[in-house]
């Protein structure tokens, strides 16, 4: 016994270290943020704002966007290691659209990238660059839209894909609590994530007839997502009523067992 517990008392802390060291291992912090976390002002800032936003949720780090070495200081920023550095105003859309190609696309033929380079707006304009914001359409709003302009083109969009994102998040949230248990979700939640793409870069045209062609395609898109939920939905029932059954039926033979030890004691 007092084996046992040494060879515990030796292997747990054993255990926690390497853990430890695996986790270090998948996510160690790049020496971009290690370094401008210690300077000050807007050096430092950027540090802070992009470990609120949805790129520090996914694991979008400052390379992802500058470029460069995020392991080596001394080569970090040069040109040799691909670094970019920030870009200037007209030409953040295409920096911002080598991930986002489909809301390039949309935005170069609307009326805000009709304005690029005339005082129109630009990606940052309405989603920042560090603190950048899950896509959802509290970014619609009077605030903002009407730093530039009226806001009633802009409350006509938003009001007609309330639907859509009401459904998307219900989905969402579907999900989530299947994958919380266990239940492998992993294929109807990249396509979810393609479908709400498609959805958000909507609104990057600012073309009302479009937003409402486009939902009844993206509409027919999630009732499919729903209807393979729907059978998530039957299975885990089956599932729950299958254990029911299993566990009365082991309560039954427990039950038996003690009344025919009792008869034969008697």
């Amino acid at each position: 016994m007092t084996r046992t517990l040494t060879s515990l008392l030796i292997l747990i802390p054993l255990a926690l270290v390497l853990a430890s060291s695996a986790w270090s291992a998948e996510a160690p912090e790049s020496v971009c943020l290690q370094c401008h976390a210690s300077l000050p002002d807007r050096l430092g800032a950027p540090v802070n704002l992009w470990q609120k936003s949805v790129h520090a949720q996914n694991g979008i780090s400052c390379n992802s966007c500058h470029g460069g070495d995020p392991k080596d200081a001394p080569t970090a920023m040069t040109p040799a290691k691909g670094f970019l550095g920030a870009p200037k105003e007209g030409a953040i859309p295409a920096f911002c659209g080598r991930c986002h190609p489909g809301v390039l696309k949309d935005y170069l033929s609307s009326a805000h990238g009709r304005a690029l380079g005339k005082g129109g707006p630009t990606c940052v304009t309405c989603h920042g660059n560090h603190e950048v914001l899950k896509a959802s359409l509290t970014l619609i709003n009077e605030k903002s839209c009407s730093r530039c302009h009226s806001f009633e083109r802009a409350r006509i969009i938003r009001d007609g894909m309330q639907q859509t994102e009401a459904h998307i998040q219900g989905i969402e949230l579907r999900l989530g609590g299947y994958g919380s248990i266990g239940v492998d979700t992993e294929r109807l939640g990249k396509e979810l994530f393609s479908v709400r793409n498609s959805f958000h870069s909507l609104f990057h045209e600012v073309n009302t007839a479009r937003v409402k062609s486009e939902s009844g395609r993206i509409n027919a898109e999630l009732s499919k997502l729903d209807r393979e939920l729907q059978l998530i939905d039957e299975e885990q029932v089956r599932r729950r009523i299958m254990g029911g059954i299993a566990v009365a039926a082991l309560l039954s033979i427990a039950l038996l067992a003690y009344l025919l030890r009792r008869t034969f004691r008697d």
